[in-house]
């Protein structure tokens, strides 16, 4: 099958899109990437995406019209990829949609006689279906939520296709708007894959780079501010402590937790210590380096071996940050997934169209293990087309 994956993640820059083969041989998926591309979202649609998801008050209006503008947004995405890849929409046949989050709340709440977990992905998929004539699976999250899992993260499924029962352990560590990682250990079953959510990854980097500039850019392009900068212990130590690093998984986070509200704190708290521009970009860039070590030496190191890390994601286009990561990880190699022949960008898109592919199949594609959910489960919903 030709299958088109969608993503977009909490940096809220784009919509990732992929067009992949997908084939089922004796029981396991081989996966072929096509083509890639990125759509951006314009500044006016990130602005209020991120204004959604940090907690601002908005009408529900907004949200409405948000949800079908990025139901939108996703289908020109499409339409745009297959025409860059020469293949007509009549040849694909199925979509992947993530959709964008603009809330996940897995830490259940009382509400009644119920404790409530929940979470909120955003762009209509019977648009992105309308507008394609391509039947589309999107809203991956909820099922896994309802049977008491975290709904996050989803990628360790692709990870393991594409890693899984080697002879060495690996970690593959993702960093997008929030870093996540997996554990791969060596000659190990799906079952005992390992993964979580281990905090910012670049959010808080391109949140102080949009403040600092008043939304002129919106990111460290090269690490470039980051590199003339030095790192303040004092502010380091204290975003150190932020009680989301050292829980324990399954665990999982967004913007809820390190969004506008928190990087206007920083900001604040840099003044009042008299650090400058360049020094507070390194600062929360050595924080995220920081934030990855601590998680992989407190959650994987102690409970096994490690031989090889491949980081993926916005994240492995900011040597800064990842010369942080091979020093710190040292002797333990640090690739990315350009140097084992794949698009660090596009893996996450290409997992939802993995996942939307079992899904068509009837096939579960959550981990337990990874989740906390209580029983493997199908994610998504469909969205059918007559054709």
């Amino acid at each position: 099958m030709k299958v088109i994956g969608l993503m977009s993640g909490t940096s809220t820059d784009g919509v990732d899109a992929v067009l992949v083969d997908i084939q089922r041989r004796r029981s396991r998926l081989q996966v072929k990437q096509r083509a890639f591309n990125v759509t951006p979202y314009s500044r006016s649609i990130q602005k209020k995406l991120i204004d959604l998801a940090s907690g601002h008050p908005l009408p529900v209006a907004v949200l409405c019209h948000l949800n079908a503008t990025i139901g939108e947004c996703f289908a020109d995405a499409v339409i745009k990829l297959a025409m860059e890849a020469g293949v007509p929409l009549s040849k694909i046949a199925l979509i992947g949609s993530h959709g964008q989050t603009v809330q996940h709340l897995p830490v259940p709440k009382k509400e009644g006689k119920w404790r409530v977990r929940s979470t909120l992905q955003i762009g209509e998929p019977s648009i992105i279906a309308e507008r394609t004539g391509i039947p589309t699976v999107a809203d991956f999250r909820p099922r896994d939520l309802a049977a008491g899992g975290e709904g996050a993260p989803l990628t360790p499924y692709f990870h393991y296709l594409l890693f899984g029962g080697r002879r060495k352990s690996l970690a593959i560590v993702n960093i997008g708007g929030i870093s996540n990682v997996t554990y791969l250990k060596a000659n190990a079953g799906m079952e005992e894959t390992v993964a979580f959510d281990m905090g910012p990854g670049n959010m808080l980097i391109d949140g102080l780079v949009s403040l600092l500039t008043q939304n002129r850019l919106s990111i460290d392009r090269d690490g470039k501010w980051a590199r003339k900068g030095k790192v303040h212990p004092g502010l380091l130590s204290d975003l150190m402590r932020h009680p989301f690093i050292k829980k324990r998984p399954p665990k999982s986070t967004g913007r809820e937790a390190f969004g506008v509200s928190f990087v206007e704190k920083i900001l604040k708290t840099g003044k009042k210590k008299k650090v400058s521009s360049d020094n507070l970009i390194a600062t929360v860039t050595a924080f995220t380096v920081c934030v990855i070590v601590d998680n992989i030496r407190r959650f994987i190191l102690r409970n096994g071996p490690l031989n090889e890390v491949i980081v993926g994601g916005g994240g492995v286009y900011n040597p800064v940050l990842m010369d942080g990561l091979k020093e710190a990880l040292s002797p333990i190699p640090v690739l990315t997934f350009e140097s084992v022949g794949l698009e660090s960008r596009a893996i996450e898109a290409m997992t939802f169209a993995v996942l939307a592919y079992q899904t068509w199949h009837r096939q579960p594609s959550n981990i337990p293990s990874v989740t906390g959910a209580s029983h493997p489960v199908l994610l998504g919903k469909i969205i059918p087309v007559i054709r």
